[in-house]
């Protein structure tokens, strides 16, 4: 999903993401740590970490955790994936139905409304998918509808790329040709080719529908929004808090158990987990490295402490629209073999992470071992400066200092710096180039800096499944032009191959030709897998029933407070 969604399909998801999946921001206590009696149960509030959003609340332009994981909360979906195994059920559809996966029929439950009291209706559906593919709107999800038939009307290309003088040509409608109202509660998805993945995505945050109030308002709804999910927007104040109150009129199964939800952010990761500790916070699922050191977050929390796996892997990409930092493929190579994963994960994480050999993440259908990336992700000094020295006889002079970029705002800068100083050692003295770890303040000032393509040097990505399969992994992160594609990677052999995997018929088939598609990404190496993220959450002891998913966020659901 999302970069850490993403994309959530976290994912494209991501997941998310992104993301990575760790954010930010800053808060104060909200008080409780002492006493008998629960101060939850007094308003029915919760209190759980959060960060700040990069775009808002309107679901087709989200491509990163922080947005990706609140509005999984006020948006419901067609599908949703179920918070044990990750299965996609049905949610606001009753049916989803092909006979050849290319033409689909699906059909809303009666009753749905929205958070104004209006119908959840077909047209909502229809007419949110085609703002978001259509390329005027800038959405950052609109490439997800590049299989509905008609999306090459509504979406043109930048010819000279975002920096350049000339624009895209206006599309030939605002409408795709694939999208078809049938009546009030049904309608029907003609796609260009058959794509047996297409039902499992119909959970990612960007197939969400949008309520007639966004088209009146778009600028107003991004922070503001009418919705349609177990919990209602009630206001965000930036760079401190969101909150959202149950929605009474939700008509999923299973209905809130508590009454409002306070998503607030942290200056870093540290503040949040001491928070955490003394039960002013009663949810986070990131544990600072300085907690994990020799498990003090497990005597620190006791009970309270939760530990698991999770469909989030840690990535850094290299800018391949800047020559000066996006190198070439065999310093791309050599900076990946620089890097002892195996050590920093039992340094800095005390194995609560796991090196990763390729780009998959080991909880989805299509992860095999060994992975794809093989010898370039394994620690190898001497090759690694064989590389670089490669690197430099075919023409490619590094520059002297090249930053490894992250978000200040989280808990990061040991990993980083640990995998610079790696770098550093394994080129040596004599490498002319000196990695050095280099912080943006906020994780949405970090996005946006990468989402406007001007970061110079490796920068921090990572990848928080939107839906547990290896195209989640692939499409939204490699294909030409693809919405979390944040380097400008582009290779026409590899696109080929993802297009073979994503219209084959038999689900098998599909995968191996996914697996062959992420083998193919050692060529250029353009992003440099690291590690898998196991689950490392922690709860305060005024809440109970705290369930974590697959996608490494809480289930909103779950969460109740303890009866004083």
């Amino acid at each position: 999903m999302r970069v850490a969604k993403g994309a959530q399909i976290v994912a494209g998801t991501a997941l998310l993401a992104l993301g990575v999946a760790a954010c930010g921001g800053g808060g104060s206590s909200t008080g409780g740590s002492g006493g008998g009696s629960n101060p939850r149960a007094a308003d029915g509030t919760v209190y759980i970490r959060g960060c700040e959003p990069q775009t808002g609340f309107v679901p087709g332009n989200i491509n990163e955790v922080c947005g990706g994981t609140i509005n999984q909360f006020v948006f419901d979906q067609l599908i949703k994936y179920n918070s044990d195994t990750a299965a996609p059920e049905l949610s606001q559809a009753e049916s989803i139905e092909s006979p050849d996966n290319k033409v689909w029929t699906i059909k809303l439950k009666p009753g749905l409304k929205w958070s104004d009291g209006s119908p959840v209706t077909a047209k909502n559906y229809v007419d949110a998918w085609n703002y978001t593919a259509y390329s005027p709107n800038a959405q950052n999800g609109g490439w997800w509808f590049g299989g509905v038939e008609g999306y090459s009307d509504v979406a043109t290309e930048d010819p000279d790329g975002p920096d350049g003088p000339k624009e895209a040509p206006k599309p030939k409608t605002d409408k795709m040709s694939g999208l078809e109202v049938i009546d009030d509660l049904t309608f029907k998805v003609t796609l260009t080719a058959p794509e047996s993945v297409f039902r499992t995505k119909l959970g990612y945050t960007t197939f969400s529908a949008l309520p007639e109030a966004f088209f009146k308002d778009p600028k107003a709804f991004v922070s503001n929004p009418v919705t349609n999910g177990a919990f209602k927007f009630v206001k965000w104040d930036h760079n401190s808090q969101i909150v959202v109150d149950a929605n009474p009129d939700y008509m999923g199964t299973e209905k809130p158990k508590v009454k409002k939800i306070i998503y607030k952010m942290y200056k870093d990761d540290d503040a949040a987990y001491a928070d955490l500790v003394s039960n002013n916070l009663d949810f986070t699922e990131l544990i600072p490295p300085s907690a994990l050191a020799g498990d003090k977050w497990k005597s620190d929390l006791g009970d309270r402490a939760i530990e698991g796996q999770q469909g989030v892997i840690q990535t850094v990409t290299f800018p391949l629209y800047d020559k000066e930092f996006g190198g070439n493929a065999d310093f791309r190579k050599a900076v990946s073999m620089a890097i002892d994963r195996k050590t920093i994960t039992e340094k800095i994480f005390n194995k609560g992470r796991v090196p990763l050999d390729g780009w998959i993440s080991p909880l989805v259908d299509g992860y095999k071992t060994p992975g794809a990336c093989g010898e370039f992700c394994a620690y190898d000094p001497a090759k690694a400066k064989e590389y670089l020295d490669k690197a430099k006889a075919a023409g490619y002079t590094p520059p002297k200092e090249y930053p490894i970029w992250y978000n200040g705002d989280s808990a990061h800068k040991e990993w980083v710096d640990a995998t610079a100083n790696s770098i550093n050692q394994a080129f040596g003295p004599d490498a002319g180039v000196t990695f050095v770890g280099k912080a943006v303040p906020t994780f949405a000032e970090f996005r946006d800096i990468i989402t406007s393509h001007k970061m110079k040097g490796l920068f921090r990505t990572g990848w928080q499944m939107d839906y547990p399969h290896i195209e989640n992994f692939l499409n939204p992160l490699f294909k030409t032009g693809a919405g979390s594609n944040d380097g400008l990677f582009s290779d026409k052999e590899l696109d080929a191959k993802l297009r073979e995997a994503d219209t084959a018929t038999d689900p098998a088939d599909s995968i191996a030709k996914y697996q062959e598609a992420e083998a193919m990404l050692t060529k250029e190496m353009n992003a440099i897998p690291l590690w898998s993220f196991g689950l490392q959450a922690g709860t305060s002891k005024w809440v109970t029933g705290v369930k974590v998913t697959p996608f490494g966020v809480l289930d909103p659901l779950s969460i109740a407070i303890k009866e004083a």
